[in-house]
């Protein structure tokens, strides 16, 4: 749904926008208004993911699809990437070329309409992400609300035109500038969640607590990484247990262990035990 709306209300966004540049000549509020169309390519994007991430799991994707997730999240950031290079270049040009723009009262208008339209977009989509932890519909509210500064930028620039020649390519390239940050963050995310996460600190505190609570004898805890497949999610860790206890009795644990992180965190866990003072360099000989 939030996709849906998203491309509706950005289509007529960049008209609106796409008209008003190109009726002053002005190479900011034209690369806010591709900014805007992006918005609604991504969206599309953000749709299909979501279609094809609730998809169950099968015999070539045990996991499930939920990775399709942080796959439409990359392609946002590639569509925003390119905007970013494009707008820059032009932006560049046209202070090489002294170009300066003259601003009406119609570009003021249609400005404000984006800032505001773009920011409640934005704050719905945050909402939604928030709700139901979906990194697409995440990407997606950021790309909103760097529109919606992006045409804060403009306005600003608008309103002090008749005093510097250059406003209209330096809000071009700031405007740039902001597309490919939220790029970088969209990016970074996707792909230390497909690579693999070492857990934060917090949860890292948390599950430890859980299973010294459980198992009170000599137990240390380290390598713990998680495999995020969204909608499913799967915990790696070591355990070192007193290196007397059978094989049976540390299977026995680290098969409690499993259950217990299954029941209290919803994570399938994989388990790889070693002895508590086991001595490494022997068996690197």
């Amino acid at each position: 749904m939030e996709g849906v709306i998203s491309i509706i209300v950005n289509a007529a966004l960049f008209l609106l926008k796409l008209w008003a540049g190109m009726m002053i000549g002005s190479i900011a509020l034209i690369a806010d208004a591709w900014h805007t169309m992006s918005d609604s390519i991504s969206s599309i994007f953000l749709v299909i993911a979501v279609k094809l991430s609730g998809k169950k799991p099968d015999e070539e994707h045990p996991f499930g699809h939920g990775r399709w997730e942080q796959i439409g999240a990359i392609f946002i950031a590639v569509a925003l990437g390119i905007i970013a290079y494009d707008f820059g270049k032009q932006s560049v040009e046209s202070f090489i070329n002294r170009e300066q723009v003259v601003y009406g009262t119609v570009a003021i208008i249609v400005t404000i309409i984006s800032i505001i339209l773009k920011e409640i977009l934005a704050q719905y989509a945050f909402y939604i992400a928030k709700k139901t932890g979906n990194d697409a519909v995440k990407a997606d509210a950021w790309h909103h609300r760097t529109d919606s500064l992006s045409s804060v930028i403009v306005l600003i620039g608008i309103l002090f035109a008749k005093q510097f020649w250059w406003i209209d390519s330096v809000l071009g390239f700031i405007i740039a500038l902001t597309i490919a940050w939220a790029t970088y963050e969209i990016l970074k995310n996707a792909i230390n969640k497909m690579l693999g996460e070492t857990p934060g600190k917090e949860f890292t505190d948390a599950v430890t607590k859980e299973i010294i609570g459980y198992y009170d004898e000599d137990l240390q805890l380290h390598h713990l990484h998680i495999h995020n497949y969204i909608s499913h999610k799967e915990l790696t860790m070591h355990i070192r247990l007193n290196k007397n206890l059978t094989i049976e009795h540390g299977h026995e644990i680290a098969s409690a262990i499993e259950k217990l992180v299954q029941d209290k965190f919803g994570m399938m866990t994989t388990i790889h035990v070693e002895p508590i003072l086991y001595d490494y360099k022997k068996i690197e000989k």
